[in-house]
């Protein structure tokens, strides 16, 4: 640690202990009479409104790694990493169609997790423990991953050394993440995702208005960028990447975007941030305004061009084999170190609101659908509270032993299976929301005989670094494309649901039976049917 920016650490410090001290303090913020009750630790007291909802779900979907990995992507291959510009802009009509649904329903009947949502709908708690096992493996290595957005931050910042010395800070940092959490609940991430978004807003304006001018000019940058993409791999003897897509890569780019929009609502944390508002209203608001965070998605992906036309950021990045330092190493390059401090800070801060949010998401299924479910019945509200806590603190343990025991890019790809797991229970939480046609039975089929081809296809793809996991993309079958294995996998999902629902009620096999209604699904926060919780309303 000879070589650490004292500058740069300091500022990064400074505001980690200024979202450590809004963590604890977001106990005490619109706090009802207990916290021991999975609607106030778990869901903030579900009275979020437009505002808050809108940071929470920020900080909720822009997490430390998409920083990160977007630019990353620009860097190594181009063009390729601007899918998740359309991506965004498919996934926010999806939720505006399906968000007001799943918040009226789960006021209801008192559904805090997707998978209670499945359960009730369709009488199943096999289907709800799919759903929530789901949930919870595709929740640990995204956590991970906002490890490793910190501890990209931490090396460009010098902090590398060997054992306890490197790794002290990201044990400190997650240990107080892990406290307030504790305390807080989900209002710790909603309050810390004001200087989260600022920080964030602040840094990519002045990247995008400054470091051009260091570089030459946008002309300059693409100019570079292009050059430096179009060289050919020595390893695969191709070109890595060009900053227009070619035709072999529009099928792989459109069918990334369209899968990544059916996960990005139906992801456990997304769920949970949804839930926590106290309209119905705030989630049409927050689907339309939260397209605004597409254009910043798009400001940071130019982040891995201007990487590209700095030779010795690029030189670095291509010596350490690691693209995710791409940001990092540009920052701590082109900034004065007071600023490069901020910038570190905002993808630190960037990780740990994510990461809480996940982990109170992760622990809450487990608790409901789980230990609930097929354990302790008769759990009281606090009970479920204190095992949702502990399990949450479990949650972020397991995730610091993932990142430093295992190689970083294990997590970067199984993170890509994460997403390939969860498109899978679209067909039961988002499809549901519309209609029951759909037989319980057939969507467990359905949603396996998917799991096990995602799992099996994305397994055996290996790239340059990885022989197993190694992309998200593989030959789709019949057509002669590749495309991504989340999208093949739910397409083969739907045909066997859909084959199997006729067959299954043709057989006239029993359904399970719905507990909701119709008028359920339109509730708002003033309807007699939505459950009164006296007992926690806020003071």
């Amino acid at each position: 640690m000879d070589n650490v920016n004292g500058v740069e650490l300091g500022v990064f410090v400074f505001f980690i202990a200024v979202v450590t001290v809004v963590g604890f303090a977001a106990a005490r913020w619109r706090r009802g009479q207990t916290i021991l009750h999975l609607d106030e630790w778990g869901l903030g007291g579900r009275s979020f409104g437009t505002f808050v909802t809108w940071f929470l779900l920020g900080g909720d979907l822009y997490t430390a790694y998409t920083f990160i990995a977007v630019p990353a992507a620009v860097f190594a291959g181009g063009a390729m990493g601007f899918w998740a510009l359309p991506y965004a802009a498919i996934a926010y009509p999806i939720v505006f169609l399906i968000g007001p649904r799943l918040w009226s329903v789960s006021h209801v009947h008192g559904y805090v997790t997707p998978a209670d949502f499945v359960r009730g709908r369709f009488g199943s708690k096999a289907l709800g423990l799919a759903v929530a096992v789901t949930g919870i493996l595709a929740m640990m290595p995204y956590i991970a991953l906002q490890l490793v957005g910190i501890q990209a931050v931490l090396t460009v910042m010098g902090v590398k050394g060997s054992g306890l010395a490197r790794d002290l800070p990201l044990f400190i940092a997650f240990a107080l993440l892990a406290a307030y959490t504790y305390t807080s609940g989900l209002r710790a991430p909603a309050l810390i995702s004001f200087v989260k978004d600022t920080l964030i807003y602040i840094v990519i304006i002045v990247a995008i208005l400054y470091i051009p001018t260091k570089l030459g000019g946008w002309g300059h940058i693409f100019d570079t960028a292009q050059a430096a993409l179009t060289k050919t791999n020595p390893v695969t003897h191709k070109p890595t990447g060009s900053i227009i897509t070619g035709d072999l890569n529009q099928w792989a780019y459109g069918t990334l975007a369209l899968g990544s929009s059916l996960a990005l609502f139906i992801y456990p944390h997304t769920v949970t941030g949804a839930l926590a508002a106290g309209r119905r209203n705030v989630i049409k608001r927050n689907a339309a305004l939260l397209p605004a965070y597409s254009l910043l998605l798009g400001l940071l992906a130019l982040l891995g061009y201007m990487a590209l036309a700095k030779p010795d950021v690029a030189a670095a990045v291509k010596a350490a084999k690691n693209p995710q330092l791409a940001v990092p190493t540009l920052f701590d390059h082109v900034f004065p170190s007071w600023f490069t401090g901020v910038a570190f800070a905002a993808i630190g801060v960037g990780a740990l609101v994510p990461a809480a949010i996940m982990s109170i998401a992760a622990s809450n299924l487990f608790t409901r659908n789980v230990y609930k479910a097929f354990f302790r019945p008769e759990a009281s509200p606090a009970e479920e509270t204190r095992v949702s806590q502990f399990v949450s603190l479990l949650v972020k343990i397991g995730a610091l032993i993932f990142v430093l025991a295992f190689d970083k890019s294990l997590a970067i790809n199984l993170q890509l299976l994460g997403g390939i797991w969860i498109v899978q229970t679209f067909p039961a939480l988002a499809l549901g929301l519309f209609t029951r046609w759909f037989h319980r039975w057939a969507l467990l089929a359905g949603w396996a005989v998917a799991m096990v081809y995602g799992t099996v296809t994305a397994y055996n793809q290996s790239s340059p670094t990885q022989k197993h996991f190694g992309q998200s993309i593989a030959n789709i079958p019949f057509i002669g494309h590749t495309g991504y294995i989340a999208l093949t996998a739910f397409v083969i999902n739907m045909l066997v649901v859909v084959v199997l629902t006729g067959l299954l009620k043709a057989l006239k096999v029993p359904d399970g039976a719905d507990e909701t209604s119709p008028s359920d699904f339109l509730a708002d926060a003033k309807d007699p049917q939505v459950q009164d919780l006296p007992e926690l309303t806020t003071g």
